[in-house]
């Protein structure tokens, strides 16, 4: 069996992954919180951690894998886009998460295997919070619960902090009815006009980080395999999740191994709407950028390491994959070659697997080139329409070729010279070769440049 090693968060090392059951591995990936569009920053964890998933069910198998990411339909955020735009919350999240799918589906990311929304899993939280507060772990003060941080030792080991540092560099809530500054919120009132449930201490709504305790233990136990998010996530949410579920469960561990992926900037600068760089994967694709193209961009940098999208990027992430699918057009995928599986096996070494399709590309092994990118979610058949050259414009291209051909037979060197230009700037290869000439469509194809050559 192959065997995959992983950069453990909570140890800061990269370690041999074992999980507690080969016949039921378990994953759990912090989700969306659905009041908007997913920015670019949002695929990325999407993105990669499919990639894990489908790793996992390579080497597992597909039934052997159990991989949750949630939904946080209840949350502030969500409250002030009602407030702001008169929609109703329903309405609001259940649109955001057709989006979100929408969005997801297109980059070729498989669907969980469970995909839990948060409202739907509000009595396992009020339970988990009361076990808090019996064990002595939460108190309640004025309609409030809180997670009381200093009563867990460990607090701070996942993102190396002490408590005393994150008081000092945190901004955290100041509220007289907190016993320490750094006590979290796992129960909080709510106004008539805002979504909530009763409780043991009134009507109210929960905390954001006891939401993913809450869903990921009943959904894969109390002690997993894998929990993995972005590094934003890692302090406070993922701190706050191990501290609640650790000691309601009284666990020595609630994740054995934590992955968390790098942030995302834009052509070197931080994603941002004051700098005008800061869009949704929807914008993209409504300005004609390839789902798979973004997929492939988003793969070319390691996980652990800030990923920059680029505009040249996405240029060579373009013309790679087309040259890629003219060479597997209408062939079998074959199996993956183990040089892609290795490399993704050595900590999602996503680079590296492409690495080996060029090598492939460049052997002409069209099957194993195809059998592989899949395993990466890539050249597989239904995401190929956009690299695909329609009757219309292949026969416009043949005739152009022709009449680039006549007017060199004519002298006419100006009229070919214009073909050829025409070509180039339209984004569409040309090689000549004994036995005529070759064409495939290149990087930023555009279809309305080369019409304007008739």
């Amino acid at each position: 069996m192959v065997q995959i090693q992983l950069t453990n968060s909570k140890t800061r090392r990269l370690e041999i992954f074992e999980p507690i059951d080969p016949g039921r591995v378990r994953v759990y990936v912090c989700g969306p919180t659905v009041y908007d569009r997913a920015h670019l920053g949002n695929a990325r964890p999407v993105v990669v951690f499919d990639v894990l998933f489908r790793l996992l069910r390579h080497v597992y198998g597909a039934n052997s894998v159990t991989y949750v990411r949630n939904f946080t339909d209840v949350d502030d955020r969500i409250n002030e886009t009602s407030a702001a735009t008169g929609a109703p919350i329903a309405e609001i999240t259940n649109r955001t998460i057709g989006w979100y799918h929408e969005d997801m589906d297109a980059l070729g990311a498989l669907r969980p295997t469970h995909e839990p929304r948060a409202t739907l899993y509000i009595a396992q939280m009020i339970a988990m919070i009361e076990t808090l507060i019996a064990r002595g772990f939460a108190y309640a003060a004025e309609g409030h619960v809180l997670f009381e941080v200093r009563k867990f030792p460990e607090y701070g080991a996942l993102s190396g902090r002490s408590l005393d540092d994150m008081i000092a560099g945190a901004r955290v809530e100041v509220a007289p009815y907190k016993r320490d500054p750094m006590d979290f919120v796992l129960w909080k009132p709510s106004e008539p006009a805002l979504p909530g449930w009763e409780s043991p201490w009134g009507r109210g709504r929960p905390g954001w980080h006891i939401e993913c305790s809450a869903m990921a233990a009943e959904l894969l136990g109390p002690h997993f395999d894998i929990h993995a998010g972005g590094i934003d996530l890692q302090f406070p949410h993922h701190e706050n999740e191990i501290a609640q579920s650790r000691c309601a469960h009284g666990t020595e561990t609630m994740a054995n191994y934590w992955l968390h992926n790098e942030m995302l900037i834009v052509e070197g600068r931080k994603m941002s709407k004051s700098l005008g760089n800061f869009f949704t994967v929807r914008d993209l694709l409504d300005k004609g950028v390839p789902a798979e193209v973004i997929r492939f961009v988003l793969l070319m940098t390691h996980y652990r390491k800030p990923m920059d999208w680029t505009e040249k990027k996405r240029e060579e992430a373009e013309a790679s994959l087309r040259k890629w699918r003219t060479l597997t057009d209408g062939v079998t995928a074959g199996t993956p070659d183990p040089r892609v599986v290795a490399a993704l096996a050595d900590d999602l070494n996503t680079a590296g697997a492409i690495a080996v399709l060029h090598d492939l590309a460049r052997s002409g092994d069209a099957a194993v080139l195809k059998g592989s990118a899949e395993l990466l979610g890539l050249l597989s058949d239904d995401m190929g329409a956009w690299a695909a050259a329609d009757d219309d414009i292949s026969e416009l291209i043949e005739a152009l070729l022709v009449a680039r051909a006549e007017a060199r037979r004519a002298r006419d060197f100006a009229r070919a010279d214009a073909i050829r230009d025409g070509f180039a700037a339209a984004g569409v290869e040309v090689k000549d070769t004994a036995a005529g000439a070759e064409w495939q469509l290149g990087a930023g194809f555009d279809a309305e440049k080369l019409r304007a050559l008739r």
